[in-house]
């Protein structure tokens, strides 16, 4: 079985870096990430499209994992990611691909694929539908975790109660529930997951050493920012 292997690329001026295994006799298909992931949540389909014929290329987003920080994080937009994704495969020399996105990675990739519909073999999006139109996010209760998220300085101080591992921990937890749980006024999102509460199944600690070794390098800045800073005005 072949070996994934690192690289790093400039692209706008930001050094990204991006996990890539495969020879492409099929072509070539983008991974892209969301939150709170990185390149190593596509590990296992990376493997299986490089075994099938195809390149897997998945980048660690701006920001994100060992992906180098954006230097005014309140210009965060999603403009920077669609261009990213422009600058790796022009980097690459890669004529067209297919992308595959995966929450707020389906954005990119579906903006990407009506902007520069030449680039595109075809699109894969998995957790959040395709949305052209711009919805308001007030319908949702006010201790949901993305109301919540997007007000200023309140998630980092509830993170910053806590080792990184363990924020991770409580996101993946609160995210695998059956059921997106509702803060209460004067409780914070990360006291919704008992302490004692199992990880899933498919999530192992040594993954989740992975997920946290990867958010103390970038902390949780950028990916605070985008998306759920960065959706107000754009969704």
């Amino acid at each position: 079985m072949e070996k994934i292997e690192h690289s790093y690329l400039i692209i706008n001026d930001l050094r990204l870096h991006i996990a890539l295994v495969g020879k492409g006799e099929y072509g070539d298909v983008i991974l892209l990430h969301g939150f709170p992931e990185i390149w190593y949540s596509w590990r296992y389909q990376m493997l299986a499209l490089a075994e099938a014929g195809f390149r897997a290329i998945a980048p660690d987003c701006r920001g994100y994992g060992l992906s180098g920080q954006p230097p005014e994080l309140e210009k965060a937009s999603w403009e920077d990611l669609t261009n990213d994704l422009l600058g790796i495969l022009d980097t690459l020399n890669i004529p067209k691909a297919f992308l595959v996105g995966k929450d707020f990675g389906i954005k990119p990739a579906n903006e990407f694929s009506i902007l520069h519909p030449d680039r595109v073999l075809g699109v894969i999006t998995l957790n959040v539908p395709f949305s052209p139109i711009s919805r308001s996010l007030d319908s949702l209760p006010k201790g949901f975790y993305v109301p919540r998220w997007q007000e200023p300085g309140r998630a980092e101080k509830d993170f910053g109660r806590f080792e990184v591992k363990r924020v991770v921990r409580n996101i993946y937890i609160l995210f695998c529930g059956n059921e997106l749980q509702v803060a209460e006024e004067d409780q914070e999102i990360m006291d919704l997951v008992e302490p004692s509460t199992l990880l899933p199944p498919w999530l192992t600690e040594d993954d989740l050493a992975a997920y946290a070794a990867l958010y103390e390098n970038s902390g949780f800045s950028y990916p605070l920012q985008m998306p759920y800073r960065s959706v107000p005005e754009e969704v």
